[in-house]
């Protein structure tokens, strides 16, 4: 039901604005498909809704799994009938994709599981938050389509508690801070996502020093939101990427480095030194509060090891 304060809105920025309640994907198949009713009429998703309208999204079921299962190791950290936790090592894309069909978390999930959420289609299945390819950590995966909705409303509500540690080029002026701006695609280059988009989502990122070393800052970052690429982008923003991005101007700072043997140590870095080291969430069915924490893998712990020891 459609209330006074959301008379006026767009139909798909009303319906977006409800996502915990279903997924990106089926509100944007559902409008495509013209299977938005408004008080039982079809409507497209530039329809103004008002007050005491009845939405209704007619879903389909899940595709079928697809995928291909991959016998891949993988660090499973807790799992019960409705959902797992792994510990995703750096290199590993999350889910197929051009390029990357082959190799990633879901073709080993499907080996390791028999049953996934559908609810993500063939190539997510159970895939309810991401990580970029070159961040380590911590990802908590659904295996049953009502694990995946309690999850996702989690994550809607910005209940979940995801914290990450980040080494960035330079050295903070502050102990502790919060970065809030819009994040989109990049007004020229379509790869990359930008902190000053034409057109964007908020997103907010809360950091604070762990350590400093002489040119170089240790950070850990908590989310408020999950964009895209959010931390490396809010980091890149205020002058401080994150260590071995060269997508967003890291490459660009290691010259400034003059800790004996921490460039060295860095040659062999080919990905952002970004680790989901903590994940905080209720179970969407024993509703216990649950918590997971891992150390940052063996690269991330050499730089580290010889930035300590060069300070």
């Amino acid at each position: 039901m459609v209330s006074v304060q959301d008379s006026g809105k767009r139909l798909d920025i009303f319906l977006a604005e409800r996502q915990a309640l279903f997924t990106r994907s089926q509100v944007q198949r559902a409008i495509k498909e013209s299977r938005i009713r408004v008080d039982q009429v079809p409507q497209k998703a530039s329809y103004h809704v008002r007050a005491g309208e009845r939405i209704e999204v007619v879903l389909i079921d899940p595709v079928p799994l697809e995928g291909q299962a991959e016998n891949i190791p993988l660090e499973v950290l807790y799992e019960d009938a409705a959902l797992m936790v792994v510990n995703k090592p750096p290199g590993m894309v999350v889910h197929p994709a051009c390029g990357n069909y082959t190799g990633t978390l879901v073709n080993a999930l499907l080996h390791h599981c028999t049953t996934l959420s559908g609810i993500g289609g063939v190539l997510r299945p159970g895939i309810v938050h991401r990580l970029d390819k070159g961040t380590s950590g911590i990802l908590v995966v659904a295996k049953n389509d009502i694990a995946h909705q309690g999850l996702s409303r989690q994550f809607k509500l910005h209940t979940i508690v995801r914290r990450y540690q980040a080494l960035v080029h330079g050295s903070m002026d502050k102990t502790a801070g919060t970065i809030q701006t819009l994040i989109g695609r990049h007004p020229t280059q379509r790869k990359k996502m930008s902190a000053l988009p034409r057109r964007g989502r908020q997103a907010v990122t809360h950091w604070k020093v762990a350590e400093k070393f002489s040119g170089l800052t240790l950070l850990e970052v908590t989310l408020e939101t999950g964009r895209t690429h959010q931390v490396r982008v809010h980091l890149s923003s205020i002058g401080h990427p994150v260590v071995g991005d060269g997508v967003y101007g890291a490459g660009k700072r290691n010259k400034e480095i003059c800790l004996p043997g921490v460039r060295n140590a860095l040659r062999e870095i080919d990905r952002p030194l970004l680790h989901a080291g903590y994940l905080q969430f209720t179970h969407p069915e024993s509703q216990a509060l649950v918590e997971f924490a891992v150390p940052p893998p063996e690269d991330f712990f050499r730089v580290l090891q010889a930035v300590r020891t060069a300070a």
